[in-house]
């Protein structure tokens, strides 16, 4: 009544705003208000946890990779719970002497006395070095092109990666070895096919045989380096004993002399150490530290054994073994230029005048070593795919021991091929095959005399050219 005064428009919107504020009022927002107040400023004081979830009993169980469990794909689908492989299937290999046994054989066997007899036969046998020379590089190529791969000379000879290959230097019989990531080392004798005679795959390490070797005084020996161990594999008493071992995980390892009682071993935390296999005991007679971050490859020179090669993360440098100590070693010569890390670096196999290098830039580099000065320059650079992931073995440019100035190299090319270089840049050869070769062989190893080139992928097969 007091508002008659008003208009009709005035006193509805009054009403409308009394009638509001009583609802809102009957909400008694101030209390919530204050309530959530006091919440925010305890956990702000407190922090915020996440409710834990309830354990359920009959969730499903995880589904993991096979692969990493090291199970073999089938034919068959796999199980919803793929099994991990029990401690009796991957025992640990124990420490000193380990007998060479097949890995499924638990009695004597026929087959493997073949294989190994026709090592041990093939080892006494010494090769004619009269009348060998480096052939001018058109005869080079001629022999490149007469090379071919055959179906029968493929064959899955380790179970996982490969990640190193050594070739017997008979030149009656086709001998390899090749080591993979999970410590094992297959023997195949090429000649043999498929027969039962043909591989068999032994476990004388734990983890990945990064380097092996047969010894250039006697083949009977082969000598692997894994990550905590260096052994010798001894055909005439079928057992690989062991000569170094360590926790400073090994990377690579190469012969000071000739007879192989002394070698030179990089260490994956950038030491290297020199091993005498006379001494008493399993430890290395000198670990030196050369001032690199990682050494992933050394090599020897192949004329002057008192220099060595090392190679790391952009580190390649030449050292000389005389004059190692614990710290504060310094380099004859450094090989500069790589911006990323460097996977491999070797001599040249007769004089040791240039220098390969492998490197992830994508670059492949030659060096001229012939003077060994402070610094030494680039001789040629190539452009070169070296994007191999994480699944696959890290390209090495290994140089033909046949030919001085050429080198073989793995492909990322389509299609599926190895590369064989000369040190001046110029691609002479493409190794391939449509129908046999469909897959990336990142290492390679060539036969010493004759014309013979394996190339082992990711699988653990080998393809023999």
């Amino acid at each position: 009544d007091g508002d008659s005064h008003l208009s009709a428009y005035e006193r509805k919107r009054l009403k409308n705003i009394t009638e509001n504020a009583k609802f809102f009022a009957s909400l008694k927002l101030h209390k919530v208000s204050a309530r959530l107040n006091q919440i925010a400023t305890k956990r702000q004081l407190h922090g915020t946890k996440r409710p834990r979830p309830k354990k359920v009993e009959d969730e499903p169980a995880r589904r993991r990779s096979m692969r990493l469990l090291r199970v073999e794909p089938s034919g068959i689908p796999a199980p919803e719970t793929p099994a991990q492989p029990g401690a009796e299937e991957y025992p640990r290999v124990p420490a000193g002497p380990v007998p060479m046994v097949p890995e499924d054989q638990v009695e004597d066997s026929k087959w493997t006395e073949a294989i190994l007899s026709t090592w041990m036969r093939i080892s006494e046998l010494k090769a004619d070095d009269a009348d060998r020379c480096t052939p001018d590089i058109e005869r080079y190529q001629e022999s490149l092109s007469s090379m071919v791969l055959s179906e029968e000379n493929i064959r899955k000879v380790v179970k996982s990666r490969v990640c190193s290959m050594a070739i017997h230097p008979s030149e009656s019989t086709i001998l390899v070895a090749a080591g993979d990531k999970w410590g094992h080392i297959g023997l195949w004798n090429v000649v043999s096919g498929w027969s039962e005679e043909g591989a068999h795959i032994f476990i004388p390490h734990n983890l990945q045989v990064s380097c092996m070797h047969f010894s250039p005084c006697n083949p009977a020996h082969l000598l692997s380096l894994s990550t905590d161990t260096l052994r010798c594999g001894d055909v005439t008493r079928a057992v690989f004993d062991e000569i170094c071992r360590s926790e400073e995980n090994f990377s690579s390892f190469d012969f000071l002399e000739d007879n192989a009682s002394t070698a030179i071993v990089g260490q994956w935390d950038g030491d290297v150490a020199v091993v005498d296999r006379r001494t008493p005991g399993m430890s290395s007679e000198l670990s030196a530290d050369i001032g690199f971050q990682k050494t992933r490859t050394v090599h020897v020179h192949p004329m002057n054994k008192q220099y060595f090669l090392a190679a790391g993360l952009v580190n390649v440098c030449i050292f000389d073994v005389r004059y190692l100590k614990p710290k504060g070693n310094k380099p004859v010569s450094s090989l500069p230029g790589h911006t990323k890390s460097v996977a491999s670096a070797y001599f040249s196999p007769v004089t040791g005048s240039r220098v390969v290098t492998v490197c992830a830039d994508d670059k492949l580099r030659v060096y001229d070593t012939t003077s060994l000065s402070s610094t030494i320059t680039v001789l040629s650079s190539i452009r070169h795919n070296s994007n191999t992931g994480r699944w696959l073995t890290r390209f090495r440019a290994i140089w033909d021991p046949k030919q001085e100035h050429c080198f073989v190299v793995g492909s990322m090319a389509q299609p599926r091929q190895i590369s064989v270089f000369q040190d001046t840049g110029k691609l002479l050869h493409s190794f391939h095959n449509l129908d046999c070769l469909s897959s990336v062989c990142s290492i390679n190893v060539v036969h010493p005399s004759q014309n013979i080139l394996v190339g082992g992928n990711s699988s653990g097969r080998l393809h023999v050219f």
